[in-house]
């Protein structure tokens, strides 16, 4: 179990109950964790709502930032606006065998997919794990989408657990993070599975984080942290060559935003992304989606369209407020609520919070 620590605060809007992408209603996150000796992966599962999301589909919208990934399901969420699945998150070479476990689900659960109805579209989200988890082994199972499924819960644990098990993130560890803020009358929650950066880069809170310690180790005054890059293929070499990680934002909204506007919100992850001192790298397969739990589309025609009022555009800006505001702190609670993993070959991610445990006073710009 991952621990809720203290963490940087980040912004000015109030957060929901939870602080978590949980505060919209009807979303529920699930894990399943792999932790064994070089096997550091697992999955995760985002519900949109308690239903079958088959029959009852999400208004969504996806904006690539960056396109180096592998995910599936995006072409046909940017061309028809929906979800039909839950959005699972795994590492790279997991995401067939999660799509094949969304399929079968969705034909268990409705016969005529495929046939006498439409065929399903899985969604899947990937980050490359390889440098904690030997993901030559494939050691993700169609066994584990479902567990991590019948896990969702309003409530769920973050940092280094279920598809964030082996992610890095500015050479410290990363994974999954999650955080909400209310504005406009309307929740924004954001759910990252972070696995990106060079240390150098960090920002923490508008502070040159990473410049400074970087600067300090150099002289001998803070610990020495390994600075390698998310995938580098040993511990202590140093950045050089494109950034080979990634990240995957997932926002969540209660106000009633068609496909059109959603892919708007989903742009301003990008803002919060960029505030934590991402530059989008060649290497780093950067995907958000947004999608609104104010209303379902009906798989059926018979069914009819639902009515009702979308939010004006000229009332959106506080959304995106949020969302960027949202997306940076879930980041920063990744990081913040990680554990120390030992991986394969003997590497190693560090939390930042035991490599830096004065880290309140390096924010306050006086390091002990």
């Amino acid at each position: 179990m991952e621990g809720k620590q203290a963490s940087p605060r980040i912004g000015r809007l109030p957060a929901g109950t939870l602080d978590s992408i949980c505060d919209v209603p009807g979303v529920t996150v699930g894990h399943v964790t792999l932790d064994d000796g070089p096997i550091q992966t697992g999955v995760t599962v985002l519900r949109p709502h308690a239903g079958d999301p088959y029959r009852d589909k999400v208004p969504a919208a996806v904006e690539v930032i960056n396109g180096f990934g592998k995910s599936t399901g995006l072409i046909q969420v940017q061309e028809l606006g929906v979800l039909e699945t839950p959005i699972a998150l795994t590492n790279t070479f997991g995401v067939g065998t999660v799509a094949n476990a969304q399929i079968r689900a969705a034909v268990r659960d409705n016969p005529q997919v495929g046939r006498e109805w439409a065929t399903v579209n899985p969604l899947v989200f990937e980050c490359n794990d390889g440098y904690l988890n030997d993901i030559q082994a494939l050691a993700v199972t169609e066994a584990h989408y479902g567990q991590a499924l019948a896990a969702a819960d309003r409530v769920f644990d973050q940092g280094a657990v279920g598809a964030g098990r082996g992610m890095s993130c500015f050479s410290f560890k990363g994974g999954i993070g999650s955080a909400s803020r209310v504005a406009g009358g309307h929740t924004v929650g954001a759910l990252v599975l972070a696995n990106y950066g060079r240390k150098p880069n960090l920002v923490v809170a508008g502070r040159p984080f990473g410049r400074w310690l970087t600067d300090a180790e150099a002289g001998g005054v803070a610990p020495a942290v390994p600075a390698d890059v998310p995938g580098a293929a040993s511990k202590g070499e140093p950045e050089t060559g494109p950034e080979k990680g990634s990240i995957i934002l997932l926002l969540a909204t209660d106000a009633p935003l068609d496909a059109r506007q959603l892919r708007r919100l989903a742009v301003r992850a990008g803002a919060g992304l960029a505030r934590t001192g991402s530059v989008y790298g060649h290497g780093s397969g950067d995907i958000a989606l947004a999608f609104s739990t104010a209303y379902t589309v009906p798989h059926l025609a018979e069914r009819g369209m639902p009515a009702l009022q979308l939010l004006h555009e000229t009332r959106i800006d506080p959304l995106f407020e949020a969302a960027a505001e949202a997306t940076e702190q879930a980041i920063i609670h990744a990081m913040w609520r990680a554990v120390t993993v030992h991986g394969r070959d003997g590497h190693m991610r560090q939390a930042i919070t035991e490599a830096i445990p004065d880290w309140s006073a390096w924010l306050a710009g006086n390091p002990s």
